[in-house]
């Protein structure tokens, strides 16, 4: 099985197009292997699985865990979605750079977002399933954001009024984030 890794413009954030075999009963895909993935020098170890369904316009993000940074490894399994990560380590050179993917069931791309990113998706279709790995476990007192919309990050999001969950509708620009509550 052949795996093909696309690098970003952001060091560490990759994106994979596994094979996968269509049939007329429907298709096979290997979502994760270990073993297969660290051959292509992709080395990372995942400690939670979570699954997200949502709507159309549904936007989720921007989040990151501080001192229990998490890694994700996000795949569409339903629906598409644009998924963004952005880099908000204090001393990085691309330090408020964002990149972002189309994750769809139909192109069954997969997008790795390093520790030290703040992450984030919105729905395009009208639902989504979006299964993730994550390099560590969800702590809920170490729960930060940053706001989606924030005008010196400017990612082109595909929507223009997203439907936001309460906790994000208040998330700080990145500017007014201590520094303290930033990744190095």
């Amino acid at each position: 099985m052949a795996l093909d890794i696309i690098e970003t413009d952001l060091p560490g954030v990759l994106i994979f197009e596994p094979d996968w075999f269509p049939d007329p009963r429907g298709f096979f895909m290997e979502i994760y292997n270990t073993k297969r993935y660290s051959e292509q020098g992709f080395n990372v170890t995942f400690h939670q699985d979570n699954h997200s369904q949502s709507s159309k316009g549904v936007l989720r993000g921007l989040h990151y865990q501080l001192k229990h940074p998490q890694g994700k490894f996000i795949y569409c399994m339903r629906g598409e979605i644009f998924d963004v990560a952005v880099d908000i380590r204090k001393s990085s050179p691309t330090f408020g750079k964002w990149t972002g993917v189309h994750l769809s069931e139909e192109n069954k791309r997969q997008f790795y977002i390093p520790e030290g990113f703040a992450h984030g998706f919105c729905v395009i279709s009208e639902t989504a399933d979006v299964m993730y790995k994550c390099t560590d476990v969800y702590h809920p007192g170490d729960d930060y954001g940053v706001l989606w919309s924030d005008p010196d990050i400017g990612i082109d999001w595909p929507i223009d009024s997203p439907l936001l969950s309460e906790k994000d509708l208040p998330l700080p620009k990145l500017s007014e984030i201590p520094a303290e509550h930033l990744p190095e």
